[in-house]
């Protein structure tokens, strides 16, 4: 896997318990603990169903896919959904995105900039690790320069590089003070980056057997690809859990979480499909929650090739998208329709902009102009992840109404997200939450390792270069509008929707937050669920 964000990755490319497997060893590692019972959710939203006030105690059990005997608890090594969750159950982060992708503190209180924004002091709030420790700056600092090993492969590390660490320094126990490497406003998210957990100072791999972190809930044990058991943390610097306990179950295949929920072998389900919500919901028998906005749904165009180095020709591809039905029938209806950008509804967004339409005239007069009125190309999919293949067909016989061509070739789940970086001209493509100014700088600068469209322009990476160097939050908005502004016209991004993230609960849980999109601070948050 390439450095896409987390939801990129497909659950059932990874080895894991079968229906049959997952309840008898659900079972075994229930009995082997000795533990009692309960329930389950996630986090607290102002569109949470109720439930009364919080009740405190029972267990939490939670179905995830996984990475099999492979998993660990090391928070810098993760990458997928039931890796993050364990993760955020045990550790913390200093900041964290919120619903719009805004940055919100955690461990960090409060963050200061130096009037050339190539230099940060962040205050620390008061915190405890599990074993009593305080959490201080010289934490902070061997977590973040554990991560940037350049020996390690550790998800963050790309995402901390504007930060010179060898400079850096612990002005007090609570105070770190950031020597960036250059102007960076949005300093923020990079300390919001997936993965960039704090530990205590001197933690090596050995230490993840039974590891030690600052979060909501304490560890008690871990059976890689089958569970993990975690207990309240009653020290808790943002409130004591309401569960007592919380045990994190893997079941790969999507059939075996929402038949052991349906079961009442757990009490969440992740992951779940739009056909399985739509059968379920309403019904009574349990509670299926939507976070919107969890991943954007895109066809990606290589600009430095032909034919889509004409931008007329990526224009016509923009008008020849019927996204109401790419929704429709690749998402099963489960998502909106998007407008030629990443991060709808998120801080920064160019909502202004008028949403396009398919236009077939316009399509075919741009591809006149052109040159490229019988125009041939190869579309990639995969498997690799849900609706690629459905969308690669629904875009095919779309595009033949304009008179282009498509061939729709299937890729390998293991390569494809490797192999479309660099290989052929048009591929199915989606990315899960993050600020927008983390996609356009992961993936639209001209030194963008994950730039997938191929987008290189120096004066596109000297808007960037000057909204990170814009301290005014209503300029820098403006700068950024400017590049999406480009980019809606030009870009090679065709971004047709954003796929609801579903999840399956039992109606005994609440405190689940409605409004969250995967990878965001509020998803996941099992320290404010409770049990009715």
């Amino acid at each position: 896997m390439t450095e896409l964000p987390l939801s990129d990755r497909a659950p059932d490319d990874h080895p894991g318990l079968r229906r049959r497997g997952f309840l008898a060893r659900a079972a075994g590692v229930t009995a082997a603990t000795g533990l009692v019972l309960a329930g389950c959710g996630a986090a607290p939203g102002p569109s949470d169903a109720g439930g009364g006030r919080p009740r405190r105690g029972g267990r939490l059990r939670a179905a995830f896919a996984g990475g099999g005997a492979s998993e660990t608890l090391d928070p810098h090594l993760g990458n997928l959904f039931a890796d993050a969750a364990r993760a955020k159950a045990l550790y913390d982060k200093l900041v964290d995105c919120g619903t719009d992708m805004a940055a919100r503190p955690r461990l960090a209180a409060k963050w200061e900039p130096d009037d050339a924004l190539d230099r940060w002091r962040i205050t620390l709030r008061k915190a405890s690790f599990h074993d009593g420790r305080p959490v201080t700056a010289e934490d902070v600092l061997y977590s973040f320069r554990r991560i940037a090993d350049p020996k390690k492969a550790y998800r963050a590390k790309a995402s901390l590089e504007p930060i010179d660490l060898a400079a850096s320094r612990a002005v007090s126990p609570d105070v770190v003070e950031f020597r960036l490497k250059r102007p960076t406003a949005e300093f923020p998210n990079v300390l919001a980056a997936f993965g960039a957990y704090i530990i205590p100072k001197g933690t090596t791999t050995a230490d993840f057997a039974a590891p030690v972190g600052s979060g909501p809930f304490r560890f008690v044990s871990f059976a890689p690809g089958r569970s993990c058991v975690v207990k309240r943390n009653d020290a808790y610097w943002d409130g004591a859990p309401h569960l007592d306990e919380l045990e994190f179950v893997v079941a790969n295949e999507e059939s075996a979480r929402i038949n052991a929920l349906l079961g009442g072998q757990v009490e969440y389900a992740h992951e779940l499909n739009p056909t399985t919500a739509r059968a379920h919901e309403g019904k009574g028998q349990i509670e299926i929650v939507r976070l919107r906005n969890s991943a954007m749904q895109s066809f990606a165009m290589k600009t430095d090739r032909a034919p889509f180095d004409d931008k007329r020709v990526r224009e016509a591809l923009f008008l020849v998208a019927d996204r109401g039905e790419l929704v429709d029938g690749a998402l099963s209806g489960a998502g909106e329709i998007g407008n030629d950008l990443f991060g709808k509804g998120y801080e920064y967004y160019a909502g202004d902009l008028p949403q396009r339409h398919q236009d077939l005239d316009r399509a075919r007069h741009l591809l006149k102009q052109a040159g490229a009125e019988d125009l041939r190309i190869t579309l990639d999919t995969s498997p690799v992840a849900a609706g690629f293949t459905e969308a690669a067909g629904i875009f095919r016989d779309q595009a033949a109404k304009a008179g282009v061509r498509v061939q729709v070739r299937s890729g390998s789940k293991d390569s494809y997200w490797s192999d479309i970086l660099d290989s052929g001209t048009l591929c199915c493509y989606r990315s899960g939450a993050m600020p927008i100014e983390s996609h356009i700088s992961q993936r639209l600068l001209t030194g963008s390792t994950t730039n997938a469209t191929k987008w290189h322009h120096k004066d596109f990476d000297a808007l960037y270069q000057q909204a990170q160097s814009t301290q005014d939050k209503k300029e820098r908005a403006a700068v950024y509008g400017r590049m999406q502004r480009r980019l809606h016209a030009e870009g090679g991004f065709l971004v047709w929707g954003f796929a609801d993230w579903i999840v399956g609960t039992s109606r005994r849980v609440h405190g689940v937050a409605h409004e969250a999109p995967a990878n965001t601070l509020d998803w996941a948050r099992f320290d404010k669920v409770w049990l009715a």
